[in-house]
């Protein structure tokens, strides 16, 4: 990757990715459009503007021997650890590749705007005393353009006393204790929080695959929301999908 210039603060972003999903099995390696869609979420955020390093944080199962040798292949640095532990994980990626804070993003995302993984790193580069920077404190985009910015402090003490699902969500610790952690929240106008572009289903593989062949590889928001806008047919796809609750990972 290319050696980064710039002074002050620096953000990694942590995508993290494994192949063990309930749902759908290997679905961070699946081809969409050509491309396996953990090489779209790599894409996105190397492009990102104000993020620093890109690293994978996948598990030590041989199961994600495949996403490390992909990463690696890509070029892209790999951390392993515990299959549950997300947590964790993350804390030893910060310890592997060190910076001041960190972009959780997470491999089953492959239409990421680079535009809204950038703003979130200016917006806590500016008000850099905040814990959290989320697109998700008040949802206004579709589920699967999430962007989730974490300062590293803040993680190592969430990492401290964290239990339950919140080791395996990660930030639900952070934007779950307000009192305790400073969130701010990014939102959109207008909002599209009723639209999905996440991948989880097989249904939703077949709302991504539609929307892909209408945008090519273009991924941001803005054209992501107007196709689905003029194509309800695509909407309809995957919009019975129910998302799964922080308690049942």
């Amino acid at each position: 990757m290319p050696t980064t210039t710039r002074t002050g603060p620096r953000i990694n972003a942590v995508v993290q990715a494994r192949t063990g999903s309930t749902r759908l099995p290997g679905k961070v390696l699946t081809e969409l459009g050509g491309r396996p869609v953990l090489d779209r979420v790599l894409d996105a955020a190397r492009a990102a503007p104000g993020v620093d390093g890109v690293i994978v944080a996948t598990s030590t199962a041989a199961g994600d021997d495949a996403v490390a040798d992909r990463a690696a292949g890509l070029g892209v640095d790999v951390v392993r650890g515990s299959e549950d532990d997300v947590l964790a994980r993350f804390v030893q990626a910060v310890d592997e590749h060190p910076c001041d804070a960190v972009v959780r993003l997470t491999a089953d995302c492959p239409l990421l705007d680079p535009a809204l993984i950038g703003l979130a790193a200016a917006t806590w580069r500016s008000a850099p005393e905040h814990d959290y920077v989320a697109t998700t404190l008040v949802r206004t985009l579709p589920r699967g353009l999430d962007v989730e910015l974490a300062a590293v402090p803040a993680l190592r003490e969430l990492a401290g006393t964290a239990t339950g699902y919140d080791r395996t969500h990660v930030t639900s610790g952070l934007y779950g204790d307000p009192g305790r952690f400073r969130c701010l929240g990014l939102v959109v106008a207008p909002a599209a929080d009723d639209l999905r572009v996440t991948l989880d289903t097989v249904d939703d593989l077949h709302a991504l695959r539609g929307l892909v062949e209408l945008l090519g590889d273009r991924t941001d928001w803005r054209s992501v929301v107007s196709a689905l806008r003029a194509r309800p047919d695509l909407v309809a796809r995957n919009a019975h999908v129910r998302q799964k609750s922080l308690a049942e990972g």
